[in-house]
């Protein structure tokens, strides 16, 4: 006892005003948010909401549906000249009839897909017949959802645009998010500026519209909403799912000729609709 009174302690510990004075920011700001299984006392999940922050920073991905198919956009971010460029690395194949788009962490992403493809093949073995879409996406949900439910576990951070065709609803777009909801969509972004580009969505996206034209809306909502300035075919990824005149269904991943076609396309309708405006314009003075 002589020995621990003879050492002074103070340095060591912050003085009584600073505890009074930081002990409520602290106690409320950190209490909640250090585990996924903590509600707030407004009932949030504030590691959830964190996993969803991380995605509105990363690169955008639109889905769109049309009458006679899906398209698929995402922003592919390029983060240096000398980077070696994958083929992929926004859009994944799950199996023949279903594919998806991914916006967030990469990694977290690739578990989740490999998890969605045993599984499709599991089903297709087991009742030999391809797996419907919304039961593949309750899997993988049910999956992201157990990882908040459990002390050591994070949330993976990365949300799904899934699309994909079967003989019960044919053609569906999905979106889930880190929480392991999900909801069946006709037009729908992800990732950042994913509010504005759902508003060009609603303006612009009707039940007639078809595959070409869904191709040029989802280049129009891209290239408003995506960072840089200038949208290029190496910024861009681009896949389309449809069924070809057999009946079969096709997924096409389009190559970086066939994007700057679209581009293409996409300043001419651009310019017709300037000149529209113009003429308008002309014939109200």
């Amino acid at each position: 006892p002589s020995l621990l009174s003879s050492v002074s302690l103070s340095p060591l510990l912050p003085s009584p005003q600073l505890v009074r004075a930081t002990a409520p920011f602290f106690t409320m700001s950190r209490r909640y948010d250090s585990h996924t299984t903590i509600f707030s006392p407004e009932g949030r999940l504030y590691q959830v909401e964190y996993a969803m922050e991380a995605i509105s920073h990363a690169g955008s991905a639109v889905g769109i549906l049309a009458s006679d198919g899906i398209v698929l956009a995402a922003e592919k971010k390029i983060t240096s000249k000398l980077l070696e460029t994958m083929n992929s690395e926004k859009l994944y194949k799950i199996d023949d009839h279903i594919t998806c788009a991914v916006a967030g962490i990469t990694a977290d992403a690739n578990i989740l897909i490999n998890y969605a493809r045993l599984e499709a093949q599991r089903y297709m073995f087991t009742y030999q017949e391809p797996m419907p879409v919304e039961v593949l996406l309750r899997e993988v949900c049910d999956l992201k959802h157990g990882y908040t439910q459990y002390g050591g576990l994070r949330p993976f951070g990365v949300s799904f645009l899934f699309c994909g065709y079967d003989k019960h609803h044919g053609f569906q777009l999905y979106q889930s998010d880190p929480s392991g909801n999900y909801g069946g969509w006709k037009a729908t972004a992800i990732g950042a500026n994913h509010q504005s580009a759902q508003s060009i969505l609603k303006q612009d996206w009707n039940e007639s519209l078809t595959l070409s034209e869904a191709e040029l809306l989802a280049i129009k909502v891209v290239a408003k909403t995506m960072d840089s300035t200038s949208l290029t075919s190496d910024k861009l990824e681009f896949a389309t799912l449809s069924k070809s005149e057999a009946g079969d269904v096709c997924y096409k991943v389009f190559s970086r000729d066939e994007i700057a076609e679209l581009l293409a396309k996409y300043e001419q309708e651009k310019e017709k609709e300037k000149e529209k405006e113009e003429q308008e314009k002309a014939k109200s003075s």
